[in-house]
């Protein structure tokens, strides 16, 4: 006997709803670790491109020592040719020596002061590059002569050995989060609102009065999908790190040729340097031999400048191999990172 109006077509809610996951699976944790391990590639990467900078800057600092070895050498010949220059104008005068020999001894002397001007300025232009890459000014400061010390092992300790671990860790990572994807997560809701109708629709049938209502409760997901997608990843994930193997003991393989290759350039080097410094020595007694010759009138000017001139290449080859040298070892440490 009771009158039943049903639904009423206008309708009003205003409310809130809760959600809260309190099981995923892992999904979160293993989200985490795979993004921290795609970072660590990243970083990994970037760390192999500042490496590959660094030889750059020593190739640039060895290039410096070379040319500012070569100045210093050079005005050691030139304070020669001056010192015979001043020589040869005095023996003009007392009829001893010809204008042609002191022309000769003054125009080589000339050359020798252009040759080391070009130098300097190549030398400041080098300090300038290494000031770019180093951020620093380094036109006026003094560049250390590195040590001669071979490396303590053979051991190659390269960011990209680093960089491939970090690789598979990644690998692994999204493989965990494949796993992951299988459980079931488990999560909590609720949902509140006051409005028309409520929960009670037989009650919002009868009356049709705003209301208070909430509903909770426990919900459990399961996306069933990586069921069928699972086996794929995991062949994914293991074709990817076999070759990323592949490149690790590929690059090991180069490298090792490399440290080789590098050890036979320092072995013929440093058996070229046994006998530079007899070489000078003798270059420089064929020269005083020649300045005493020149007094007495046995020479001419002609041979004197080639005595000048040899020993001048034997000095500078003696310092250029001693520094070559050292660069083949810096080489040998950037190969092997040590």
């Amino acid at each position: 006997g009771q009158e039943v109006k049903g639904i009423d077509r206008f309708q009003y809610k205003a409310g809130i709803d809760f959600s809260q996951t309190i099981w995923d699976g892992g999904a979160s944790r293993a989200g985490r670790e795979h993004v921290r391990a795609q970072e660590a590639v990243k970083q990994v990467s970037l760390d192999v491109e500042m490496y590959a900078v660094r030889q750059r800057v020593e190739n640039v600092y060895f290039a410096i020592l070379l040319t500012e070895e070569q100045i210093a050498q050079n005005h050691i010949t030139y304070d020669l040719l001056t010192a015979n220059l001043e020589k040869m104008r005095a023996m003009l005068k007392n009829g001893a020596a010809m204008q042609s020999d002191v022309d000769m001894v003054e125009a080589q002397a000339l050359a020798l002061k252009q040759v080391i001007r070009q130098a300097q300025f190549a030398a400041e232009g080098y300090r300038r590059v290494l000031g770019i890459f180093i951020g620093e000014d380094v036109i006026s400061e003094v560049l250390i002569m590195p040590d001669s010390t071979m490396p303590l092992s053979d051991n190659s300790k390269r960011p990209e050995l680093k960089l491939f671990d970090k690789q598979v860790a990644a690998n692994n990572a999204a493989d965990i989060m494949a796993n992951v994807s299988l459980m079931p997560r488990i999560g909590l809701f609720a949902q509140a609102y006051y409005g028309y109708p409520g929960l009670d629709y037989f009650k919002s049938m009868m009356e049709r009065n705003l209301s208070f209502n909430i509903l909770a409760g426990v919900k459990v997901s399961w996306n069933i999908d990586s069921f069928y997608t699972r086996k794929n990843t995991r062949r994914r994930t293991s074709v990817n790190n076999a070759g990323i193997a592949t490149d690790r003991d590929l690059f090991l393989f180069n490298n090792r040729l490399q440290a080789i290759s590098q050890m036979v350039s320092i072995n013929g080097m440093q058996s070229i340097i046994m006998d530079d410094a007899r070489i000078v020595e003798l270059r420089k007694n064929v020269r005083k031999a020649a300045e005493s010759q020149l007094d007495n009138g046995v020479i001419d000017a002609t041979a004197l400048l080639t005595k000048i001139t040899d020993e001048n290449v034997a000095r500078l080859t003696s310092r250029y191999h001693d520094i070559q040298l050292r660069q083949e070892i810096y080489k040998l440490k950037y190969i092997l990172n040590q």
